[in-house]
């Protein structure tokens, strides 16, 4: 039997939460192309390399997880959801994600305009991670996807797959 023996070195490199979920995709479920694109400027300017995947339904979003785990490709670092959309919304995709063994850990990140008590309450329980509304202002929207994209890609480690 090996034993691994750990040591402490200085390392120039860094290995952050970061390097080690930049392989890892986002999944953005997102109607609207103009919080879409925002999405895509603040992870521009983060420095975000992560391959960014868009669904704008639940039902979309939904089908796209169930693909990822049927290819056996890597699960999304976090899945950045609006709720209040077109078709199946993301009350419903939460529900589904949460009663599905294979998509039931993701981190899931509520991103909406709604700041209704009863909708924070609802996505808390069925799953959601962290609920963030959506500022009005659009500096105020970029700096708050700026943070999301900076605490979940380098202050949460990924579970493996």
């Amino acid at each position: 039997m090996q034993f691994l023996s750990l040591h402490y070195v200085k390392n120039p490199y860094k290995l952050t939460p970061a390097l080690i979920c930049r392989d890892y995709p986002i999944l953005v479920v997102e109607d609207c192309d103009e919080d879409f694109e925002t999405v895509m400027e603040a992870a521009d300017l983060n420095g975000i390399h992560n391959k960014i995947q868009r669904a704008s339904s639940g039902d979309e979003c939904l089908v796209m997880l169930r693909e990822t785990i049927n290819q056996h490709s890597k699960r999304p670092a976090f899945v950045l959801m609006d709720l209040n959309m077109p078709k199946s919304d993301g009350r419903d995709a939460l529900k589904e994600i949460q009663q599905d063994a294979a998509l039931c850990g993701l981190p899931l990140i509520v991103f909406s305009t709604s700041s209704n008590p009863s909708d924070l309450n609802f996505c808390y329980a069925h799953g959601a991670n962290a609920y963030h509304v959506k500022p009005v202002k659009y500096l105020e929207h970029l700096q708050v996807l700026k943070q999301i994209f900076n605490y979940w890609l380098t202050s949460v480690a990924v579970l493996p797959e």
